[in-house]
């Protein structure tokens, strides 16, 4: 079978126990006859219950099975792995000396997963195409793995342009002005300590090729300073008068204007209270 085969088919979902046709899930397929036409009921006594495998591609839950293993009952169970749900009736029980475990990972982070299962009741049957999982209480379980076909359409990256000219904010595009090719160069010696450092920084942020990185959204967009800061320049008789009428105050100046001596507070904490004086010439 060709990998272009493969990937037409949908993924399993999940894999469970059941008992019949009755106690199987909606949306969940069961298998009750093996590939060389032997009953798949894994009871092998009449008088118990039965119980067979089943499996879905509903693919609602935007899980799949990625792998499918067999484990015994004193094995611990693989890390990422979890036991399959049973589906059964009231009395009816599944064996533990072998039981089956799933991997079910989140239908975006793997690109093949299990895309079916059979059941042979002869070990020396082979399937092609599949893989031989283990022997299960008299039954070979086989799976077949491949490229499937996804349900859950996946996002694409978005190519974000560092020109935000081309951000889609419905607004015209503004006309940036010309730039001169080859602009005056300035003396040596004479450059503002601010042309200065924007000269190192200029030649920091140019790689080896040439090309300039660490552009910012902030690029292109105008500078102007808000109106509540644009103050005018007072005239210079003004700020004069200013200056002449501060008046500097000396030491003694500062104490005798914020003197406090705290004799309220003293008083008061020493719990202090006025005793009446009598006369005794009113006697």
């Amino acid at each position: 079978m060709e990998t272009k085969e493969l990937g037409a088919v949908r993924p399993l979902t999940a894999v469970a126990w059941t008992s019949n046709i009755s106690t199987c899930p909606k949306d969940f397929t069961l298998i009750n006859i093996t590939e060389d036409g032997a009953n798949a009921n894994f009871t092998r006594f009449s008088m118990k219950p039965s119980y067979y495998l089943c499996y879905s591609k509903a693919t609602t839950g935007g899980m799949v099975v990625s792998d499918i293993r067999l484990i015994v009952e004193k094995a611990s169970i693989p890390h990422g792995y979890c036991f399959i749900a049973e589906h059964l009736e009231p009395r009816a029980t599944v064996s533990k000396k072998k039981r089956v475990c799933v991997r079910v990972v989140p239908v975006d982070s793997v690109d093949t997963a299990v895309l079916d299962i059979k059941l042979t009741a002869k070990s020396k049957m082979m399937l092609q195409h599949y893989t031989y999982v283990g022997d299960i209480n008299g039954y070979v379980l086989w799976c077949r793995k491949g490229p499937f076909a996804s349900t859950t359409p996946k996002t694409k990256p978005r190519n974000v342009s560092l020109d935000l000219r081309r951000l889609s904010l419905e607004l015209p595009s503004v006309p940036q002005p010309l730039q001169i090719s080859n602009p005056p160069q300035a003396p040596q010696g004479k450059l503002s300590h601010r042309r200065h450092s924007l000269h190192i920084r200029e030649s920091l942020e140019k790689t080896a090729d040439g090309s300039i990185q660490g552009i910012t959204a902030l690029d292109g967009v105008p500078f102007s300073l808000h109106p509540k800061f644009d103050i005018e320049p007072k005239p210079k008789t003004q700020l004069n008068y200013q200056l002449n009428n501060i008046r500097i105050k000396s030491l003694q100046d500062i104490e005798n204007e914020y003197n406090y001596t705290f004799a309220v507070e003293e008083f008061a904490a020493k719990g202090n209270r006025p005793r009446l004086q009598i006369s005794t010439s009113a006697q």
